[in-house]
């Protein structure tokens, strides 16, 4: 059976009182599903050091070298060798802000698996595409170039459409069901991947109002939150 995970992205965000808030108003609660936190990268050692055993922590991006000329870049040799647990590759702003291609993310995810890391692999389609009926043929994509020659059981694929990310919009449970269905399918007949086993988040503006919907459907195993994983009152209320 998959499980439930709660994986937040903090993006550039959060003070360091912030933080320590963050987890303060954590410490005694219990979370019922895996709960993740991705910080930016120099908040990871006080994250680290403050988030207790419930919790999973790791990055937001990951370079395709262990070490070497890439300033600026976090090395996913260093990334285990902090303790940590997994790294998000191909979020959409890293796709459309820095313009990583689906070859340098195939790098970059093969390189993070090498270092026994989880990836978190994230897809999604534009609302251009998904007007155009062009959902399936850009996810394919994604999947089959991102992922290509990857087997791996610590593999997390993330479908967050573009449209609804920040925006408030969110992809009806039908809607988001569909097409995590049409993702776990993909998987199962064009990838090395175990499709059954594979967990799938949702990433689209995901907050307590809409994640029990959500996580009711049958293809949904969580969610790739932002906004609503900033604070501990709302991060709390997306475990059900």
């Amino acid at each position: 059976m998959r499980k439930t995970h709660i994986v937040g992205n903090w993006k550039m965000n959060q003070s360091t009182e912030e933080i320590k808030s963050f987890f303060n108003e954590l410490a005694n609660e219990s979370l019922t599903s895996e709960a993740w936190i991705a910080p930016q990268a120099l908040h990871l050692g006080l994250v680290k050091e403050l988030a207790t055993d419930k919790f999973k922590v790791g990055t937001q991006n990951s370079a395709y070298e262990d070490n070497g000329a890439f300033t600026g870049e976090i090395s996913p040799k260093s990334i285990k060798d902090m303790g940590l647990h997994f790294t998000i590759i191909g979020h959409s702003e890293r796709r459309s802000i820095f313009g990583e291609t689906h070859e340098v993310l195939n790098k970059k995810a093969k390189k993070a698996l090498d270092n026994d890391l989880t990836v978190i692999f994230c897809i999604g389609e534009t609302l251009e595409e998904r007007e155009a009926g062009k959902v399936e043929e850009v996810l394919s994509e994604q999947i089959s170039k991102g992922l290509k020659d990857v087997a791996s059981d610590k593999v997390i694929l993330a479908y967050e459409p573009v449209w609804a990310i920040g925006t408030g919009v969110t992809a009806s449970p039908e809607q988001a069901q569909d097409t995590h269905a049409f993702i776990r399918k993909f998987l199962a007949k064009e990838t090395n991947l175990n499709a059954d086993k594979t967990v799938i988040l949702y990433g689209g503006s995901v907050k307590p109002s809409n994640v029990k919907e959500l996580l009711a459907c049958e293809d949904i195993d969580g969610g790739l939150v932002g906004g609503a994983s900033l604070k501990a009152e709302t991060y709390k209320g997306l475990f059900i």
